[in-house]
């Protein structure tokens, strides 16, 4: 039995030793492909449990390391592997100290007092709807802790997830259907009816592909702290060019400006939210004239100047950009200089735009970095207010592992902007 017992331990140990070096090798190591590329994603967002599954390979083989020299290079492995699946945690600290800085900077000092007497009348005002009672004065002491978040960064919660709440779900608002194509809604709300601040989340996916469903955690979370959310559809490339994207996108906000009873949205404050390709279409939303008044825009690793990105390619280059952008836009730079121009946020930059919420990925091998940060660059020298986010741990579409320690960071602040621009 004992005999039997230790097999199945070495085997166990070889067994976790040779996933978790796998998996936490992508850390550090960039996807070449595409295919390849969930793995790029995912490693840095699920590195708690890397480490402890690397502190248990590293048990086990110190376990059985007098039965052979095999688990002496299981114990070398896994204990590099330990120290490299600690790398976002610590570089975690300074990243929260920058976006904290430049959320300061930014919007003053007193914006976390703002934000947060923000969230403690919205969470009054749901309150007493769902008790049907008249609205009373803010009473600090007497009323619950807002319910954003307390912390950048809960250990408890990328083991177990962000706890939901319960919220209202409508799927399938069509809107309108330019060329015979069907483009809907998914509207999510808080659980009592009333009247909310708005985010417009636009999905991304290269513009080829995607619907208002994505990303549906986000959504329910924002709903569940007493927003409006609306995700909205836009027709894709390569059969649709740009401007189809961006005339999809106004023609939801002039949807949503007709029916805005109905969708329970405050006109007065509402906010563009994109991810990717859908950030590139809220930046360009934001950046021009609109039906209704934007109060700010939040980017997730939004493209800004697409013929930089035509030329200045990520090494590896995992997505091809350059078939993408040729899909979206009809074809080069050289053939279409005008069209690379209009579909570029950094064009539209001028004085009294919205504020923006810029958060992109240090190791984005999609949308890089420094073209974000462009931009902000930009904003601030036009007097602009613009909040610089960089994770430098984080690959593109980090947020997809809601829970990971990118998104945790990434949330923390977007609620506190979206609190502060829409109070």
């Amino acid at each position: 039995m004992q005999k039997l017992l230790n097999i199945w331990l070495r085997g166990l140990s070889f067994l976790i030793s040779g996933v978790a070096f796998f998996l936490t090798l992508w850390i550090i190591v960039p996807a070449p492909t595409f295919a390849l590329l969930p793995l790029g994603v995912g490693a840095p967002e699920i590195s708690p449990w890397l480490m402890v599954a690397n502190a248990i390979a590293a048990l086990l083989s110190l376990r059985c390391i007098h039965k052979s020299w095999l688990f002496r290079l299981v114990l070398v492995g896994s204990l590099f592997s330990l120290v490299i699946s600690t790398l976002p945690l610590s570089q975690f600290a300074v990243a929260n100290q920058r976006a904290a800085m430049s959320m300061e900077t930014a919007l003053g000092k007193e914006y976390l007092s703002v934000s947060r007497l923000t969230a403690l009348l919205r969470l009054q005002i749901a309150m007493a709807k769902a008790s049907k009672n008249s609205f009373v004065a803010v009473d600090e002491v007497s009323v619950p802790e807002p319910s954003m978040r307390s912390k950048p960064f809960v250990l408890a919660d990328a083991f177990r997830g962000i706890p939901e709440q319960p919220v209202r779900t409508t799927a399938g608002i069509q809107f309108a259907a330019p060329d015979g194509v069907p483009l809907t809604l998914t509207v999510y709300h808080p659980p009592p009816k009333g009247k909310y601040p708005t985010i417009v989340v636009i999905y991304g996916g290269a513009w080829q592909h995607g619907s208002p469903n994505d990303d549906a955690p986000f959504s329910r979370y924002m709903a569940a702290r007493g927003y409006t959310v609306v995700a909205i559809d836009y027709r894709h490339a390569p059969q649709y060019h740009f401007p189809a994207q961006l005339e999809d996108v106004k023609t939801a906000l002039t949807y949503i400006q007709q029916h805005a009873a109905d969708l329970e949205v405050d006109l007065d404050r509402v906010a563009l939210m994109g991810r990717s390709a859908g950030a590139h279409l809220a930046m360009l939303a934001a950046y021009q004239a609109s039906t209704i008044p934007i109060r700010a825009v939040v980017s997730y690793y939004g493209p800004v100047d697409l013929t930089k990105g035509y030329y200045d390619l990520p090494i590896p280059d995992p997505i091809n950009s350059r078939a993408v952008l040729k899909a979206f836009l009809g074809g080069t730079p050289e053939e279409f200089p005008a069209r690379y121009r209009q579909a570029s946020p950094y064009s539209y930059v001028r004085q009294n735009l919205p504020p923006s919420l810029l958060v992109y990925g240090g190791r984005d091998h999609l949308v890089q970095a420094k073209f974000g940060r462009s931009l902000y660059d930009l904003l601030q020298i036009t007097d602009n207010r613009a909040v610089w986010i960089e994770i430098p741990w984080a690959e593109h579409a980090f947020d997809k592992v809601f829970n990971g320690v990118s998104n945790q960071l990434a949330l923390y602040y977007t609620e506190r902007f979206l609190a502060w621009a829409l109070r």
